[in-house]
């Protein structure tokens, strides 16, 4: 299985998704677009693969924004093609059935940080830089940055990052709830794998549920968002996974899930 300018790896119900265009920082055009969205359905559909990680090649960028050469030549209505096209990928990602990790390693700007923002974990590196200096540019952004980053930090937070367009160290991230953990470089990919195999111990069909809640809760008024969760808990409830978790839980032995 092959997908343009990715790579990738799997590791024990676990695959690690690379942006792998080093020389360009893992700028985004449009071919890695879609090979993102194709790496994405594939492993949707893939029983084996748990939990993914999302990183980019080489040591200096997760990704480092949309390709500007590229961008620099579209028309006004391709360029409303090709924001179309990445947030269709990242919608794709951020409505995974299956956890989605951002290993952020390095420069996470423009459409990086758009992307490491659609995944629903980010753990990044101790010096990484994220920021969305799309304003620099004389643009906005055009990923989701500006709504995802509205509701992960806050109105303050989004205006702040978006007007200014200067990016942020991983510490500040981490306090404005940008990112989850912040680590030693040295240690980013130990660190991530060992959270991405704790996920991949879960039960898939529970991580599933509790996804689809949050996805769907987060658009719907408190008491429709509570019936949907009850929804899926009667739903998961249904599942042989959740009769063994409660089983070993009884018995005080480790679980054992199948996916059904």
């Amino acid at each position: 299985m092959t997908f343009p300018h990715l790579l990738i790896e799997d590791l024990d119900g676990i695959r690690l998704v690379s942006v792998d265009r080093p020389d360009k920082l893992n700028a985004l055009d449009e071919a890695t677009l879609r090979s993102l969205h194709s790496a994405f359905d594939a492993a949707a559909d893939h029983d084996g693969v748990r939990v993914l990680v999302l990183t980019g090649s080489g040591p200096k960028a997760f990704v480092a924004g949309a390709d500007i050469a590229g961008m620099a030549a579209l028309s006004p209505a391709r360029a409303r093609d090709f924001s179309l096209l990445g947030q269709r990928m990242m919608r794709r990602i951020e409505r995974m059935p299956k956890p989605v990790i951002a290993m952020i390693n390095g420069f996470a700007l423009g459409g990086g940080l758009e992307l490491a923002m659609c995944c629903h974990l980010r753990i990044a590196a101790d010096g990484a830089k994220l920021g969305l200096p799309e304003v620099t540019l004389g643009l906005v952004p055009g990923f989701g940055g500006s709504q995802r980053l509205l509701r992960l930090a806050g109105r303050a937070a989004a205006l702040e990052l978006t007007l200014l367009g200067a990016p942020v160290d991983a510490q500040r991230a981490l306090a404005l709830g940008i990112v989850n953990r912040v680590v030693p470089a040295a240690e980013l990919r130990e660190a991530t794998l060992a959270l991405a195999a704790q996920l991949a111990a879960q039960a898939p069909l529970a991580m599933r549920g509790i996804l689809d809640a949050i996805q769907v809760g987060a658009g719907l008024p408190l008491d429709d968002a509570l019936e949907y969760e009850s929804a899926q808990f009667g739903l998961v409830f249904s599942t042989e996974d959740a009769r063994e978790g409660m089983s070993a839980f009884l018995a005080r032995r480790k679980p054992v899930f199948a996916n059904r």
